[in-house]
């Protein structure tokens, strides 16, 4: 397979794999303007040349949008093979393309968001865990801070304070924390927002805008967390049905 890279001249012919339709679609309009805002920040979207989701997106973890501290190391953000692509060897392929890339650049190794088990929207923790990652911290309830390192000794990356500060923190309702580094929020956000609205549900969504505001958020998983009553509830992008189920929970 041959690896696509995106650059500012191609980034509007090419499709980004997780949204692979028209230009004039919001989820992927609002995806290619946050990728092109990072390209000039040492982003890279490597895909394969196919249409489907087959692409590794990494960046300078001092330019990631995540509450972590990782000065040095280069941040995945999202590592995505599936469907017909799966069992060809391409994760390899796109995770050897990133290391041989980062240790080119003199970063000290990888970081990336896992969790306990694996779970939609995070690093797989056995792939990872085979391919030499190691868990050095994690977050409540489920997240892991996994790193690859290149040399000995080594800072080692950790979680920034602020997603100790979950309980307590927030008013009672529901409370979204999300960006647009993933296309997908762009179609639910609003969608979730008049589901809650129908049900006369407490709801408040923050759109991180910047990656100081993303450094702060109460959650590892910065594209999209969502709080009740101050209790975290899932990171998971959520479609109309399974809100549904959560507001059912709720008595709403």
């Amino acid at each position: 397979m041959e690896l696509v890279k995106l650059t500012h001249e191609n980034i509007d012919q090419e499709h980004i794999c997780c949204a692979i339709s028209s230009n004039k679609d919001i989820q992927v309009i609002s995806k290619k303007k946050w990728l092109k805002e990072r390209l000039d920040e040492g982003l890279v979207f490597l895909k394969g040349n196919v249409r489907g989701k087959c692409f590794i997106e990494y960046i300078p973890a001092e330019y990631a949008w995540a509450p972590i501290q990782a000065d040095g190391y280069m941040y995945i953000n999202c590592l995505w093979v599936s469907g017909q692509f799966k069992g060809h060897g391409y994760s390899n392929l796109l995770l050897d393309a990133c290391i041989q890339d980062s240790k080119e650049k003199g970063k000290k190794g990888l970081v990336l968001l896992s969790s306990k088990k694996k779970m939609g929207f995070l690093a797989d923790p056995k792939y990872m865990g085979y391919k030499g990652f190691q868990t050095v911290d994690t977050a409540e309830p489920y997240f892991e801070l996994m790193y690859l390192p290149f040399e000995e000794n080594a800072l080692l990356p950790h979680f920034q304070d602020s997603v100790r500060r979950q309980e307590g923190s927030m008013p009672e309702g529901f409370m979204l924390y999300y960006t647009n580094q993933c296309p997908f929020t762009a179609k639910y956000v609003p969608i979730l927002e008049d589901m809650a609205k129908a049900r006369n549900a407490v709801f408040q969504s923050i759109h991180i805008r910047t990656r100081e505001d993303a450094r702060e958020c109460p959650s590892p998983f910065t594209t999209f967390s969502l709080f009740y009553n101050g209790q975290f509830v899932t990171h998971e992008i959520l479609s109309e049905k399974k809100f549904d189920k959560i507001l059912v929970s709720k008595g709403l």
